[in-house]
């Protein structure tokens, strides 16, 4: 069993910036492919950035050029640097694994794009 805490999320303006980060309990980033997803108030929830094992990463096209995700394999960490924010990033975000079944989730954190 693996557990995935988000921290993070906030309250900002748009056009500021957040990073999320999402520790794992023990190593995995070597094994799994891992995603950060999002769901705004009556919405479906949907990947917005993911990486491979090998460090591929990619987007979904609301979010290229503004968010990076990244990982610090010797913290157990990965990241979702979020810039250029817009009220309509506003959502709970959540840091899973995606190669997996059933796949680890973490609690989520909530992020709030003021406008």
């Amino acid at each position: 069993q693996v557990q995935l805490v988000e921290s993070g999320g906030g309250l900002v303006q748009a056009g500021g910036s957040l990073r999320l980060s999402c520790t794992a309990s023990r190593s995995i980033f070597s094994i799994y492919t891992m995603g950060w997803s999002r769901q705004g108030s009556g919405k479906q929830r949907d990947v917005v950035a993911r990486i491979t094992s090998g460090g591929t990463t990619n987007y979904a096209d609301s979010v290229k050029g503004r968010f990076t995700i990244s990982r610090d394999n010797a913290k157990n960490t990965v990241y979702l640097q979020m810039n250029n924010l817009k009220p309509e990033d506003t959502a709970v975000y959540y840091c899973h694994t995606l190669n997996n079944a059933p796949a680890y989730w973490g609690q989520g954190t909530q992020v709030t794009v003021s406008s």
